[in-house]
């Protein structure tokens, strides 16, 4: 493209800018499109030549625009204003088409003492004090643009970290800087701007963040109790971050309380004032500036509230040679023969490359003047208070901060779900753009004005629109909570039903249960009453094996040869089966003068009544049992294994392992279950309690 062509599409450009800010109200303010939708219409591949300049316009309206979301829109709300204007967008152009690189005065002179210039002017049209103006006799202070208030905070940080340390070397100067920096402390409010946070991680620096008061205000005792806290834990307070108007709210810490409370303790206070700052301008607006001749460094952005378009961040300093000391890295080829006479703002910040911002700035204050500026911040103050009028005459809605400039702070009474479902609602329709904000954890919409030439007809229907969505969020949060009523009844019917079912379902199977136990009850009482009066039942084998008439062996593990005992065989007439016979034979012998034994059985209503055996019946198994064949005599004890039974008997062998004991009647004591000559002796197989018992 040559000059010719250049004066020609110049022109178009300028049309194609005027014409779109003339239009702008007919586009939808926020793109109805998704993540990666321009990957699907711009080639991947850069192209190998060059396309025609119509081409390239005509893809701009139609592959880019669809994509852009539109911030001089008179509907777009969110965030702070993005400064503009058209003497702001030809200083632009113009520093775009010097194209000057001026990291030093040698390296642009105009660049640098324009800057110098200008940043004086806006000093003092914001009443700072001169300590912070370059041209002030005797002054050590200055300032300078960055490209934003992130920037600013940092290089402040990094600033008061520098002194800090150059101060506790001097005291301890045999101490390692790392050492020193991990007693260093900073602080700022919750409401501080992220920015401040990050700029903290950044310079590897502790950060206390402080909770404000009701009005979202950092107060001076809130600072200094955390200050003595610290101190008292041998950390060192070297940095507080204040802001004037907070993202959040555009709420005000109190300068005149902090200020001293940093001196105090010999704190680099930094004042962070992006978007309130500008307002400044206007003296009655100049009231949280109260305590500003404390402040080490301040910043606002006049691309915020100044028709000034980014990047422009303003910064001023008390004392410029603790900024440079921080940041001064002076290689041979950057240096010049008058670096003792004028300014290089490469030693003012991060980056050494800078472009001639001061040119767009010069151009706004001398096309609008400051009355100029100062009309426009006050409309938006204006209009930014009717829009809360109109909230505070709706009785469903709240003012959610103090409102003092253009941003205005509110909500639909209710849960924070309902707000962020207004708030979505809005904005999916592409007629309004908002943001929220948390404030004392209330979900809070964010209402800023920020169209440059924003009338009371843009903010009479940004309150139509949020009403109308109001109303219709109502009606289907009534609904749903209809439906939700609905459904939770139908399922606690539901439920009840589901619950009768069970409770009948259970009730059923402990019936079922009951029967099946009462069966199996009825069962087992009818087996036992067969088994002991049947022993077929019970066990047929036992009685086949049983010889009808002879006497039954039991044999010991520790005798070979078991000694054989007589046991009486069971006769029909017999009401009791011979098990029960067996178990309980000569058990209750010692009934014979005694009444019978009551004797009841578990699962069995029937009680037994057990008499002992007749004298007479006890004789005649006596008699029996003695003309029973005896053992041989190589099973009989050694005599040394032989003992009286008792004192009233003679001595006599044991037929019997000593271990096998009886109870004798006479004596009531524990005696061998042994053998004897005379019959029914205490330890004769005669005796009553031997009577076929082992």
């Amino acid at each position: 493209m040559n000059s010719e062509e250049f004066r020609k599409r110049g022109k178009e450009m300028v049309d194609y800018i005027a014409n779109y800010m003339d239009t702008i109200e007919n586009r939808r303010v926020t793109p109805a499109i998704e993540p990666g939708y321009l990957k699907d219409l711009v080639p991947l591949e850069a192209p190998q030549k060059g396309e025609g300049w119509d081409d390239i316009m005509k893809d701009v309206e139609d592959k880019i625009m669809p994509g852009v979301t539109h911030w001089q829109h008179p509907r777009f709300h969110a965030y702070f204003p993005s400064g503009n204007s058209y003497p702001s967008i030809l200083g632009d152009m113009l520093s775009d088409g010097i194209g000057c690189i001026g990291f030093s005065w040698a390296a642009s002179p105009a660049c640098t003492e324009l800057e110098t210039i200008v940043l004086d002017w806006i000093g003092k049209m914001v009443g700072l004090p001169e300590d912070f103006l370059s041209f002030t006799e005797n002054s050590k202070g200055g300032g300078v643009i960055q490209g934003s208030a992130s920037e600013c905070v940092l290089v402040s940080l990094l600033a008061a970290r520098a002194h800090k340390i150059r101060q506790l070397k001097k005291q301890h100067p045999f101490v390692e800087e790392g050492v020193l920096l991990s007693k260093m402390m900073a602080y700022c409010s919750k409401e501080a701007h992220s920015c401040v946070e990050k700029a903290a991680m950044m310079a590897f620096v502790k950060m206390r963040i402080l909770e404000p008061d009701e009005n979202q205000s950092l107060r001076g005792s809130t600072l200094q109790q955390v200050m003595e806290e610290d101190r008292a834990m041998g950390l060192i307070p070297f940095y507080v971050e204040a802001t004037l108007g907070t993202t959040s709210c555009c709420s005000f810490d109190n300068l005149a309380e902090i200020g001293p409370v940093c001196e105090e303790y010999g704190a680099w206070l930094h004042v962070d004032g992006a978007y309130a700052g500008n307002s400044f301008i206007c003296p009655e607006l100049r009231g949280p500036m109260k305590g500003i001749e404390h402040a080490s460094s301040f910043n606002f952005n006049p691309n915020k509230f100044m028709l000034t378009n980014f990047d422009c961040s303003l910064m001023w300093v008390k004392d410029r040679f603790r900024l440079t000391q921080a940041l001064v890295v002076d290689p041979l080829y950057l240096q010049h023969s008058y670096s003792e006479k004028s300014i290089d703002y490469r030693h003012w910040g991060i980056p050494l490359s800078r472009r001639f911002r001061a040119l767009k700035l010069w151009f706004v204050i001398r096309s609008f003047g400051v009355e100029g500026l100062q009309k426009y911040i006050r409309e938006h103050c204006r209009l930014a208070k009717r829009f809360e009028a109109h909230v505070r005459k709706e009785p469903s809605f709240e003012v959610a901060s103090p409102v003092g400039l253009g941003l205005v702070c509110f909500r639909l009474k209710g849960t924070n779900l309902i707000n962020q479902k207004l708030l979505s609602s809005i904005n999916a329709s592409g007629k309004l753009h908002m943001v929220p904000a948390s404030l004392n954890d209330r979900y809070v919409i964010r209402f800023c004005v920020c169209a440059q030439n924003a009338t009371d007809a843009d903010i009479d229907y940004a309150w139509e629109v949020i009403t109308q969505f109001a109303a219709d969020m109502k009606v289907i949060m009534a609904e749903e909570l209809e439906n939700k009523e609905k459904v939770e009844e139908t399922k606690e019917n539901k439920e009840e039903e589901a619950q009768k079912e069970a409770e009948e379902g259970t009730e059923e199977v402990f019936q079922m249960l009951d029967r099946k136990n009462k069966k199996s009850l009825r069962y087992k009482r009818s087996f036992f009453v067969r088994m002991v009066s049947d022993p077929k039942i019970y066990n047929p084998k036992i009685v086949r094996s049983l010889p009808p008439n002879g006497p039954r062996r039991h044999t010991t593990d520790s005798e070979p040869d078991s000694q054989t005992f007589n046991t009486p065989a069971p006769t029909i007439s017999s009401w009791i089966s011979w098990p029960l016979a067996f178990l309980l034979q000569g058990v209750f012998d010692d009934l014979v003068d005694e009444p019978a034994l009551p004797v009841r059985f578990r699962n069995w209503n029937t009680t037994l009544r057990l008499k002992g055996t007749s004298p007479s019946r006890i004789s005649e198994r006596s008699e029996k049992e003695r003309r029973s064949p005896q053992r041989s005599p190589s099973t009989s004890p050694q005599p040394d294994q032989q003992s009286s039974c008792c004192n009233d008997v003679d001595s006599h062998a044991h037929r019997t392992p000593p271990t096998v004991r009886h109870r004798c009647r006479a004596h009531n004591a524990l005696h061998c279950a042994c053998d004897s000559s005379k019959p029914g002796a205490p330890g004769s197989a005669s005796s009553p309690k031997m009577n076929g018992r082992i």
